[in-house]
């Protein structure tokens, strides 16, 4: 009971995060990536290095191939693979795609990072 009232739960309930998530305009960029290049295999790789203003950086790379320890997300035919060390630094995250003045770019917003640098590349936790 919670509450004085009787609560039904209906079997086991798990929750599984979302490994990352892709909004429309990065999957939109990497469909015209790869119609530009023609090639439906290519996949955009994100990943976490060390180095940066904040401790860590973001880094993007596009590639025919997965590696066996990837995570791959996918969205609309689109293709976003995770390494299995970036993987605990991005889980949650978005990926997305902006133009504006500063350039266009894919970004990230983690909600794993403690701060992040003025212009977004670089993180800590």
């Amino acid at each position: 009971m919670v509450g004085g009232q009787e609560v039904k739960m209906s079997g086991i309930q798990t929750f599984t995060p979302t490994a990352l998530e892709v909004t429309e305009r990065a999957v939109a960029k990497v469909q015209s990536l790869k119609a530009e290049e023609d090639n439906d295999d290519l996949k955009l790789r994100v990943y976490v290095t060390g180095g940066g203003c904040s401790g860590f950086q973001y880094g993007f790379s596009f590639e025919d191939n997965m590696a066996e320890d990837d995570t791959p997300v996918s969205r609309d035919g689109v293709t976003v693979l995770i390494d299995s060390l970036s993987f605990q630094y991005l889980a949650g995250s978005t990926v997305d795609y902006e133009e504006g003045l500063m350039g266009s770019r894919f970004i990230i917003t983690n909600p794993n990072a403690s701060t992040t640098c003025g212009c977004g590349a670089s993180f800590s936790i």
